[in-house]
């Protein structure tokens, strides 16, 4: 019995070894494919402006190809989790992450940032990510989400209009069509 036994267990131990290496190789082949749609990520300016939000503490969930919530950006250090610190600046949002690359998404390349309860994977209460749907300099749009510490702070952020655009607050068409007021998916 013995024997049996250790042979029982030394084949789990390879089946597991082989199933870690094979999603490693997986991530290796995402990345490769992905390289060209992400490209060169946006420089983080010198100068950033005023800021609109306080950092707020919390975890980096990770980013994905918009529109799926699914899948996951594998370039970089993009697919990986960190907690990290969220501000917003006149210039855009910077995203402070331990242990891992600054991300810094310019004002211009924002295209939504709404509340949603799962991305890359992280499924959560309702409304309980903040994702900031961004273009790339590539012209790729991607989905970066934030859970935050205090989830109190996301009202402010989702209702954030652009401090440099001058059109009607209730022009609730524009918004519609603009994607601002997109959440969960759906415009709202």
């Amino acid at each position: 019995m013995t024997v049996e036994r250790f042979l029982w267990v030394l084949g789990l131990a390879v089946f597991w070894a082989l199933a870690i290496y094979l999603m490693y190789i997986g991530w290796r082949g995402r990345a490769r494919r992905q390289t060209d749609l992400v490209g060169e990520l946006p420089v983080l300016p010198a100068h950033l402006g005023e800021q609109l939000q306080a950092p707020s503490t919390g975890l980096y969930v990770g980013s994905t190809l918009a529109p799926s919530w699914q899948d996951r950006v594998a370039v970089g250090d993009l697919g990986f989790r960190a907690t990290g610190e969220i501000s917003r600046y006149a210039a855009g949002i910077l995203l402070e992450r331990d242990g891992a690359s600054v991300i810094w998404i310019p004002q211009a390349a924002i295209r939504a940032i709404r509340t949603e309860r799962g991305l890359a994977g992280k499924v959560m209460s309702k409304d309980g990510l903040l994702v900031i749907r961004w273009e790339l300099p590539s012209g790729t749009e991607i989905d970066t989400g934030f859970r935050a510490d205090d989830k109190s702070v996301y009202p402010a952020w989702v209702n954030e209009t652009d401090p440099y655009d001058k059109t009607d607050e209730n022009d609730s068409a524009n918004a519609a069509n603009s994607g601002e007021v997109e959440q969960n998916g759906e415009n709202a």
